[in-house]
């Protein structure tokens, strides 16, 4: 029987790191791989390290967070060389992750607007508010990942709840929402654009993600009316694609399936009845895990 204490304490803690991580990148594939280096990191030290560490979970939660925020940085090089727009890899229902350590807790943390709010902070920024504010790490734990002082840390959480409490992230109730994904669908389906324009806001912005491996529209679209006809040409072009509403990172969305695989998941930001933002991902690098 293995007793080693730093394998039960991985088996422990992964559930934890793997959510944490997904927070802070955005993609569950990424987070998988930063807790699988850190794991690696931990079996790289002399047994005579690891056992002089009193808390195993602790350290695994400092070098994940350090790793993050080294991925943090390269990623927005590497976002400026992605193919059309970036959007974080959506998140099917907990019940069809096969693994259940990779089942990320859902709440307002990991909705797609609340993720998009995140984007826009610099690596520190939200490595400190996401340890802090959401799992409520203490401010002397955040500067052992960070590499800044308690104070500095307190500063750089402050500046993202700052830039929290001025987006547009909807809080509103799912409940509502679930009703107007529903009416969206039928309305895509039966290709009735005055439908979808009295579903979205004027206002309104859709975003398409993918990844240059599949069409996407390039560039944001923005206003309700030429977001509507848009969909509409999509659904002529693919009349046997077929839509289904589904859970995206905890809230009602859409998904849309064409022979016999789903080609794009759609998140939805709703506000007062009305669409204001629809998140679809096409990149199939991204689907990999809703086609179960």
């Amino acid at each position: 029987m293995n007793t080693d204490p730093g394998l039960r304490t991985i088996v422990r803690e992964r559930h934890q790191l793997i959510n944490i991580a997904y927070r802070l990148l955005g993609s569950l594939t990424e987070a998988e791989d930063v807790v699988q280096e850190a794991c690696a990191r931990w079996y790289a030290l002399p047994a005579q390290q690891r056992e002089a560490i009193e808390s195993p979970g602790a350290w695994l939660t400092t070098v994940t967070g350090r790793i993050c925020l080294d991925v943090l940085g390269s990623a927005r090089a590497r976002r400026e060389r992605y193919v059309g727009e970036w959007v974080p890899e959506p998140l099917p229902d907990r019940s069809e992750l096969d693994d259940p350590a990779d089942r990320i807790t859902l709440d307002e943390s990991v909705s797609m607007a609340f993720l998009i709010v995140l984007e826009s902070m610099t690596p520190a920024e939200r490595v400190a508010f996401v340890l802090h504010d959401v799992f409520g790490y203490r401010f002397a734990e955040v500067a052992e990942i960070v590499g800044r002082t308690p104070a500095a840390c307190r500063q750089l959480a402050s500046s993202a709840r700052r830039r929290v409490r001025t987006s547009p992230a909807s809080t509103a109730p799912t409940a509502p929402h679930a009703d107007v994904v529903s009416s969206f669908k039928r309305a895509w389906q039966a290709k009735d654009i005055n439908a979808l324009i009295g579903l979205l806001d004027p206002a309104a912005t859709a975003i398409g993600d993918g990844g240059g491996l599949v069409p996407a529209a390039p560039r944001p679209i923005e206003g309700g009316e030429r977001i509507a006809r848009y969909l509409v040409e999509l659904a002529a072009r693919a009349p046997e694609q077929t839509f289904a509403e589904r859970a995206v990172n905890g809230r009602p969305g859409l998904v849309t399936r064409y022979d016999g695989a789903i080609v794009m998941v759609a998140a939805f930001d709703i506000e007062g009845g009305l669409i204001k933002r629809i998140w679809a991902v096409r990149n199939p690098e991204k689907l990999r895990r809703w086609q179960a």
